[in-house]
């Protein structure tokens, strides 16, 4: 890879850990190409992808010092996970992990926070972005529900007490 190729892949790198909700970073060694495009494919589902990362370009296009976090995440065959929407990578991620033990979950970061295995797990197990969604539009209808539900009340009682009186005179 000529200079002006690293170059090129850096400001490609900055461009995805900008625009990414969350990144996660795994170990990929050992998958075959199958496995590598099932996962590809799931992410690309969701809205997400997986790209092989040199370790070096990552950490320039992260542009961090020397013996930061993220030199911990950037070691060995090294693969990255990402979506806009946080929760999604590392969802992806986890479920392809556990059914595949060549596949392992280093860690990620959320724009300066840096995240270990343990982390990217806990993400994983929270809502996605369109779940929340479902669920404040579902607890803001449930008030309009239950208003509508007390009005039609009495008046179902009303016609539930005719009909009981036209029956009592009909038999």
């Amino acid at each position: 890879m000529d200079r002006a190729q690293k170059a090129e892949s850096i400001e490609s790198l900055k461009s995805v850990f900008a625009d990414a909700g969350a990144v996660v970073v795994t170990h990929n060694l050992g998958l075959t190409v199958a496995e590598m495009e099932d996962l590809r494919g799931r992410l690309r589902k969701e809205g997400g992808a997986f790209k092989v990362v040199k370790n070096r370009l990552a950490l320039k296009a992260l542009g961090v010092e020397e013996g930061s976090e993220y030199h911990d995440l950037f070691k060995g065959p090294v693969g990255i996970a990402y979506a806009a929407d946080p929760v999604t990578a590392a969802k992806v991620a986890a479920e392809f992990a556990k059914g595949n033990d060549k596949f392992k979950l280093l860690g990620g970061f959320m724009g300066d926070k840096v995240l270990d295995a343990a982390g990217v797990d806990a993400l994983s197990k929270l809502p996605s972005l369109d779940q929340l969604r479902g669920k404040l539009i579902g607890l803001l209808q449930a008030p309009a529900t239950k208003v509508a539900g007390v009005l039609q009340a009495p008046a179902g009682q009303l016609a539930r007490v005719f009909n009981a009186y036209a029956t009592k005179d009909a038999a």
